[in-house]
């Protein structure tokens, strides 16, 4: 049987390589796809309140603190992801972000001492009461402390559920009653007086470039280590297959005890990092504050695309949805509206967001 021979096909025969700008266009269309209600919603929340505030809402000292009003939010739910995404929950996290800004307090004053008044007659002269030492010592040590101390939290968390089997709403809703407690037995539930005000200078309050403030610098590093992580790495693969499901991983070699305790490890640091900014923002730290967090973190985490069920999940929703809690309650209070009503409106986006979810799943399977 004879072979027909073809000249191979000339170069202006083939299709045409489709330009870099159309390539970049459909990298960020694949990026939005999953995203684009969650972008409706908060451009939604955005328009109600600039209509109804205007130049307000719209300042840009008022988008400076919706921005790092959400930093500490989305630290929380970059880690909540990761969890969600192991089919876990992290109830904790607004208890270890105010555990470790305690800690990180604590040792703070512990090392650059406490601010007394002298009583010199006619002057405010003041002397440090107790062990003194430099202060920017006092802040670097303070914040490694705090954060350390926010993933031995995750650490912790992580064991207790793959090791000694507790499911993990069990141990997280125990470890978000301990911390807290230990919190205010540090404190006496109160706020914690005497903080070096240079933490509030340097980190709380600075900004760089004189336009971007440090808190919100800090989270957006975090944000493209933890897509880089999830996304782009063994780190990441496992960690859906862990969600999706665990045995399987185990029979593929995987670590699913180990990686756990790695998971949950990194949202007790992302927490105390939280707790950090917190105490830089505001110089001190109250046990009291923060307690919604946990639920912040989670409509974040869920409207943003991540599964309550496991084995789904992406960074980016998460980011955009975190600043919808932050943009309600910023446009609440500038409405004279209470805030409580945040509460209403995030805890009815999360069952919205858990039907969106069902339904997506639905249609996956009914494939």
């Amino acid at each position: 049987m004879s072979t027909e021979l073809t000249d191979p096909p000339s170069p202006d025969t083939l299709p045409a390589a489709p330009a870099r700008h159309q390539r970049f266009a459909a990298a960020w269309a694949r990026v939005f796809e999953g995203n684009l209600w969650i972008l409706l919603i908060l451009g939604t929340i955005v328009c109600f309140f600039t209509i109804t505030s205007g130049t307000t809402f719209l300042a840009v000292d008022n988008g400076r603190n919706i921005a790092l009003d959400t930093s500490q939010v989305l630290l929380l739910t970059i880690g909540q992801t990761f969890v969600l995404i192991t089919a876990g929950v992290d109830l904790s996290v607004g208890s270890v972000l105010v555990f470790s800004g305690v800690v990180a307090a604590k040792v703070m004053v512990a090392i650059a001492g406490t601010p007394e008044t002298t009583g010199v007659i006619g002057e405010g002269a003041t002397t440090v009461a107790g062990p003194s030492g430099p202060v920017g010592l006092a802040i670097v040590a303070g914040m490694l402390a705090g954060i350390a101390a926010g993933t031995a939290w995750g650490a912790f968390n992580g064991w207790a559920i793959s090791r000694l089997r507790i499911p993990p709403l069990i141990v997280t809703l125990g470890t978000f009653g301990m911390a807290l407690g230990i919190a205010n037995l540090l404190t006496n539930g109160v706020a914690v007086p005497n903080v070096p005000a240079e933490i509030q200078t340097t980190v709380g309050s600075s900004q760089v470039a004189g336009a971007i403030p440090v808190p919100v610098l800090v989270t957006a590093i975090a944000v493209v280590v933890a897509y880089f992580l999830l996304h782009r790495t063994r780190f990441g693969r496992h960690t859906f297959a862990t969600g999706s499901n665990p045995e399987a991983a185990r029979r593929a070699g995987i670590r699913v005890d180990a990686h756990l305790v790695k998971v949950y490890a990194i949202s007790g640091f992302l927490a105390g990092v939280a707790g950090i900014i917190d105490l830089a923002r505001f110089d001190t730290i109250t046990p009291s504050t923060h307690t919604t967090d946990n639920l912040n973190s989670i409509a974040a985490a869920a409207i943003g695309g991540t599964s309550l069920f496991g084995g789904v999940g992406t960074i980016l929703g998460g980011v955009i949805a975190a600043f919808i809690p932050a943009v309600l309650q910023n446009g609440l209070v500038i409405r004279n509206i209470q805030p409580f009503w945040q509460q209403v409106l995030v805890g009815a986006i999360i069952i919205v967001a858990v039907y969106v979810d069902q339904w997506r799943r639905r249609r996956r399977n009914a494939k």
